[in-house]
């Protein structure tokens, strides 16, 4: 298990740009695949919901994270925790997909929907894993120091 110190902003910055580098590319595939099954193939919609997802879903990624750093904050973080983190990006993250598909397709229908379902679980296990991977990286971690030594 690993221990949740205090993270700086620019660590959160970092990850989520990393993360949604990984989650538009997954979005764009998802929407590409989509719209091919159902016969209205478009790599322009599948570019502009990814585009406008990056650009949205970085910001609420960040506060997102941010919350999380004051829940998990000097505690174990746990598989169980990390899954908890996940669900709960997941519920805001496909709703707002769901949102923005439907926009950009100019109808809230199936496809949209389609699109929204899909994504939960490509990204539920790709976020997951993310999380877990970031765990271990040390790169933006704030460091106490008394007499020397880390605390």
């Amino acid at each position: 298990m690993n221990t949740y110190k205090q993270e700086s902003h620019i660590r959160s910055l970092l990850k989520g740009i990393s993360w949604r580098v990984v989650a538009t590319t997954d979005t764009i595939l998802v929407v590409l695949l989509i719209t091919c099954l159902t016969g209205n193939c478009s790599i322009e919609s599948a570019i502009k919901i990814g585009s406008i997802e990056f650009l949205i879903k970085f910001f609420v990624y960040y506060a997102h994270e941010r919350v999380w750093q004051k829940i998990l904050f000097n505690k174990l973080v746990t598989k169980k925790q990390t899954l908890q983190k996940t669900i709960s990006w997941r519920v805001i993250a496909t709703t707002m997909t769901f949102i923005i598909s439907g926009s950009v397709l100019e109808s809230f229908d199936q496809i949209a929907l389609y699109i929204a379902l899909t994504e939960l679980f490509t990204k539920f296990a790709l976020y997951y894993l993310h999380e877990r991977l970031w765990l271990k990286l040390p790169l933006g971690r704030i460091r106490h120091f008394f007499f020397g030594k880390k605390k």
